[in-house]
């Protein structure tokens, strides 16, 4: 079945081929593609959408001299099989086995580190130019989706790029939504080989020459030119940034595809500047199910090719995401003021309904986080309530906007932030780690840690009541199966309750670990206390707790380091009071994608591992005493 495929261990080994033999190549790649992630999960419309365009890429340009950088990276598993891990496809985002996005540190075909969009441009330009300043010879390639074409950091990379003029760059744009027109027929391949081929290159060249002398003419060859292309492909925008446009072009034909690249590479050679490639690819490709429906196929899990994906059964619980959702939608209902911003996570951000429901009070601004915040910063100054729906990682990239555009001015508005804390098979990349770190320390800020789904949609309502920014953390996935009441009532402001009285030892938890902590309390005999804020700290609690215990234990599910036990720590001493402090939390590591349910084990952040930190530090301390009645929640 994958005769070709199983004799590339290498692109060296696909630079032997003869070019009939990428087709039927790129053929066995798309259905290796589809077999694998239907084993093993993982992300799939993107990377078939991508077959033709990675075989093209590694048979052109000599990998990894030339450098390949892929722009978010859940569209390199082609690339991952045709660099050297295939066999390792079966372990794909799985614990110790391969990452679902590109890794310098898992293949030296991998040569930029990336998971977030957006990035690629600059980073190849820097090879580029370090290239050029070191004196090799070697070709950077940008591989960007339309999507990531949206966000700003693109664009100041094009800005810069388009200035250095014999820099060996490439920008490949891979146009998989079909927002421009697909090409057509043989007529648009011959204008996109003669536009990328050495006539036209030199024709234009030679003319420029000519008219050297007579500028007017010069200038007017030069409109000319500029406007007759642009009738033809929508070349003016890039141009003026510098590059020299082509395409687009039929990003799933290789008979296009890899002269094109080969005479790109030349002009590189010879004449140097950013050149720009503009491919029309489908979500998809090959595998009908995923054409018809790219969203649902976009990273699905374990499923039969044959059979497409199954309706799952209604699950036994909501998730996190579910819920905000539908108070969202609820909060609409009740106060007209309310609108929701998303850059570019309508689905993973539970705002599918919203938008149907609310379409002139929905706001997806593309994949553009700096421009949320700022965006929902003025729509505060104006009177209106935003919820920013974000996921905790893609918050980190419009950190400069929250200080300065929201907290600074102290504007209402809440940041319903998702996948805080581990992600599971996404990784390092997606884990929501430092939001507590980084929004504790900013003026003006309240953080929010429900332990359930009935505490989810509590604290939203407590959120949105503020006259403050807020941001409500809550995980992927569901929690313990709390289920969320009907109503919109908030909970008190800023105060904890406690959950169960023990002795000797307090574990203070905030979030869902809460459930851990209190498992294994039920074998310690301490007490459990639900924060529930990580800022501002119900400090009144707090120190209520800390007269009546001999230590404390700090349980989160976020970076220790100047987390929500940090924050304990800092109100202990400020109120002179000495009580040791044992902090659980994400040790200072980059954690690698698996199992969340492992995961956290390995942290110790599950009841067996709370449970053994907390005896091995405080054992002498605990009474292990039967626990009183647990106090009645303030909720």
């Amino acid at each position: 079945m994958y005769s070709l495929l199983e004799t590339i261990n290498s692109p060296a080994d696909l630079r032997r081929l003869p070019r009939a033999e990428l087709k039927p190549l790129a053929d066995e790649l798309r259905a290796y593609v589809l077999d694998s992630v239907s084993k093993t999960g993982g992300h799939l419309s993107s990377n078939l959408g991508t077959v033709e365009l990675t075989v093209a890429l590694h048979y052109v340009f000599n990998t990894p001299d030339d450098r390949l950088v892929w722009d978010v990276g859940h569209q390199t598993y082609p690339h991952k099989i045709l660099t050297g891990r295939r066999e390792r496809m079966g372990s794909l985002r799985q614990f110790g086995g391969l990452s679902g996005f590109p890794r310098r540190d898992e293949s030296e075909y991998d040569t930029f580190g990336t998971a977030h969009s957006s990035t690629s441009i600059s980073a190849a330009l820097g090879m580029a130019l370090a290239a050029q300043q070191k004196g090799e010879n070697r070709h950077a390639v940008a591989i960007i989706g339309d999507g990531a074409m949206s966000a700003g950091m693109a664009f100041e990379a094009l800005n810069n790029a388009g200035v250095h003029d014999h820099c060996k760059l490439l920008v490949v744009l891979n146009d998989n939504d079909m927002s421009i027109s697909p090409p057509v027929g043989a007529l648009n391949r011959y204008l996109a080989q003669l536009m990328s081929g050495r006539f036209y290159a030199s024709a234009r060249q030679v003319g420029k020459q000519v008219l050297r002398v007579a500028p007017p003419l010069l200038e007017l060859a030069k409109r000319l030119e500029s406007h007759a292309k642009g009738m033809v492909v929508p070349a003016t925008l890039f141009e003026n940034f510098g590059f020299n446009y082509i395409g687009p072009i039929d990003g799933h034909d290789l008979e296009s595809l890899v002269p094109t690249l080969e005479n790109i590479k030349h002009l590189m050679d010879t004449q140097g500047g950013p050149q720009f490639l503009h491919v029309v690819t489908k979500k998809g490709q090959g595998y009908k199910l995923a054409e018809a429906d790219p969203i649902a196929y976009h990273g699905p899990g374990k499923f039969d090719p044959a059979m497409g994906l199954q309706k799952a059964a209604a699950p036994a619980k909501q998730t996190f995401t579910q819920v905000f959702g539908q108070w969202l939608c609820d909060m609409a209902v009740q106060d007209s003021r309310l609108v929701g911003i998303t850059p570019a996570m309508r689905e993973g951000s539970g705002m599918v309904e919203f938008h149907r429901r609310f379409p002139e009070r929905y706001h997806d601004v593309g994949i553009a986080e700096q421009h949320a915040v700022t965006f929902a910063a003025g729509m505060a100054c104006e009177g209106l309530k935003p919820v920013v729906a974000i996921y905790s990682t893609f918050l980190q990239r419009g950190y400069d906007q929250l200080i300065h555009d929201v907290a600074l001015q102290n504007l209402p508005v809440v940041f319903a932030l998702d996948r805080a804390g581990l992600v599971g098979a996404d990784g390092a990349t997606h884990a929501g780690a430092y939001d507590i770190p980084f929004l504790r320390c900013i003026p003006n800020m309240s953080v929010a840690c429900p332990a359930d789904e009935r505490e989810c949609r509590q604290l939203l309502s407590s959120a949105f009541a503020q006259n403050h920014p807020v941001a409500v953390r809550y995980p992927r996935g569901a929690g313990a199966g709390i289920e969320p009441e009907a109503g919109l009532e908030p909970l008190p402001f800023a105060k904890g309750e406690i959950r169960r009285e023990g002795a000797g030892v307090a574990i203070l938890a905030f979030g869902t670990l809460l459930y851990s902590a209190l498992q294994a309390a039920e074998k310690l005999g301490a007490t459990v206390v639900n924060m529930r804020w990580a800022k501002p700290l119900d400090t009144e609690l707090l120190l209520k707790v800390a007269a009546s215990h001999e230590a404390l234990v700090t349980v989160e599910e976020g970076a220790i380091m100047g987390g929500a036990g940090s924050a304990v720590s800092e109100a202990l001493q400020a109120a002179g009071i000495a009580t040791p402090v044992l902090h659980l939390g994400l040790k200072d590591e980059f954690i690698e994608h698996g199992d969340p349910a492992k995961l956290l084990s390995l942290q110790g952040l599950d009841a067996a591992g709370i449970e053994a930190a907390v005896t091995t530090r405080f054992g002498a301390l605990l009474t292990n005493k039967p626990a009183k009645p647990a106090l009645k929640s303030v909720a």
